[in-house]
């Protein structure tokens, strides 16, 4: 069985030229051939701000870029035809299209509402600083350009929880709409995290959630994707997915692949998360980030040999999904916490030849990034291709050092001259004698990368003494499979 690697597909600064769904169309046989399998594609719905809009501050998820709302037809990636034209085109070519599904929050509505309400703290959304008091909040969406196209379902206040905007006395507040509860099960920063922005969707409320599954099945009918990726799950009831899920696989009538996106530092959180939706999902593996972010900015005083340790893909490596960067992470976004370029290639080589989890590139790092000069990472379209040819067989693990760590590779028969051993170091170069099989004995190894131009031979255990410079990564494939990566360059 081959390898699956997703990438995702976007980054917060694309020009608002409405090309992307064209750009995919385009390099959908490029993508495949680079070793990708799965693509995930940013929101496809138009945003309250429009063309401008990256998709999270949803106004229509009816509106595919169809319609004269907000300022435009297409939406910031382009119109509905190029999007399912895009669509079509990747799954042609094998690649599996995993939609942007955001069902947490809306905003951008037509029209506003008195609303009574009571005032909450903001970092303890449990305790009541208010009397009950009046304010007009945005909560009535008509989508007039849309006419009711598709779906008559118009939101008003009785759908939401809460906002955070008063256009009354202008000015922000975290508000809870009389006779509505934040739901229990979420997050528990702020005590209790239901609220994140917009009008918060009631999930409590029968009409609210027969609206989202009701177009989650419209948008199965339309779209045809291979797989979700969920916004903001922690900010929502956590049997809410679990349920919304399973309605929308029925629909379906297959097991839709997806990935939640629950941001926390701490694995117990989202090993819990799980634990609530029966595994019915996997997550981004948020702590590993964070790891990699440490490891990269420790002066070498990280202990690599803990790289793993607190990770999602080593608690759960089934419902991990890896990654080095993504659109929240970049320079100039909330959670920016983007990995210096000098580690990029390590971090990456650690999550596209492990044996667990599925690794998701970031686009930024793939193309770079235009708005903030950012390069494209160092070597990363051939740790694509070594994952896709050479990455199989049993791994055996070689985190016995604070500096140099590494893994190996075994190989299977599946996969002509597949294994390999990665060693790594975020200080100085180190050797690390490793075993990558008796099948190799005698055989000579090189450095993928580049980095070392010396070959490792096997000895007749089946080990090698492989090395590695100073805050570096090298990748070592038997002299066979080094040859043929030249085909791919």
């Amino acid at each position: 069985m081959d390898n699956k690697t997703m990438m995702q597909y976007f980054e917060w600064y694309l020009p608002d030229n409405g090309l992307l769904w064209r750009k995919i169309i385009n390099n959908a046989q490029g993508l495949k051939d680079a070793g990708i399998n799965m693509i995930w594609l940013p929101p496809s719905y138009k945003g309250a701000s429009g063309k401008s809009s990256v998709g999270y501050d949803v106004y229509d998820t009816y509106d595919l870029g169809e319609f004269d709302q907000k300022g435009s037809v297409s939406t910031k990636y382009g119109t509905r035809q190029d999007y399912l034209q895009a669509v079509k085109t990747l799954k042609e070519n094998n690649i599996q299209v995993i939609t942007d599904i955001v069902l947490n929050h809306m905003m951008g509505a037509d029209a506003c509402e008195q609303v009574t309400v009571t005032e909450d703290d903001s970092s303890n959304r449990e305790r009541c600083i208010s009397d009950s008091f009046e304010i007009s909040a945005w909560t009535k969406f008509d989508f007039p350009g849309r006419n009711g196209k598709y779906s008559k379902k118009v939101w008003d206040a009785s759908n939401f929880s809460g906002t955070d905007w008063d256009n009354d006395s202008k000015r922000n507040g975290i508000f809870l709409f009389e006779g509505k509860n934040w739901n229990k099960e979420t997050d528990q920063e702020n005590v209790n995290y239901d609220y994140l922005m917009g009008a918060d969707l009631d999930t409590d409320n029968k009409d609210t959630v027969k609206a989202v599954t009701d177009w989650g099945k419209w948008y199965y009918d339309t779209v045809e994707m291979d797989g979700l990726r969920l916004d903001a799950v922690k900010h929502i009831s956590f049997d809410f997915y679990k349920n919304w899920l399973k309605n929308i696989r029925q629909h379906a009538g297959k097991e839709l692949f997806a990935v939640g996106e629950y941001w926390a530092r701490e694995v117990d959180k989202m090993t819990h998360y799980l634990d609530v939706v029966d595994n019915s999902m996997s997550l981004f593996d948020v702590t590993l980030h964070y790891s990699f972010l440490r490891a990269a900015t420790s002066n070498g005083n990280f202990d690599m040999s803990t790289l793993f340790a607190d990770s999602l893909v080593k608690a759960r490596p089934d419902n991990a999904v890896t990654f080095v960067d993504n659109h929240d992470t970049q320079p100039g976004q909330a959670l920016y916490s983007f990995i210096p370029e000098w580690f990029k290639t390590s971090a990456y080589a650690l999550i596209l030849l492990h044996k667990d989890g599925i690794p998701c590139i970031f686009y930024g790092d793939y193309y770079g990034i235009v708005h903030d000069h950012v390069k494209p990472v160092e070597g990363l379209r051939k740790l694509i291709k070594i994952r896709e040819k050479y990455a199989y067989g049993e791994q055996i693990d070689y985190f016995d050092n604070c500096n140099q760590v590494g893994f190996t590779r075994l190989g299977d028969e599946e996969h002509p001259n597949s294994g390999l051993a990665l060693i790594v170091t975020d200080e100085t170069a180190g050797t690390k004698r490793m075993k990558v099989g008796k099948q190799f004995s005698g055989k000579n190894f090189y450095d993928a990368l580049g980095h070392i131009n010396s070959p490792v031979t096997i000895d007749e255990e089946g080990f090698g003494e492989f090395m590695v410079i100073d805050g570096s990564v090298s990748v070592w494939l038997v002299e066979e499979a080094y040859d043929e990566m030249f085909l791919y360059e």
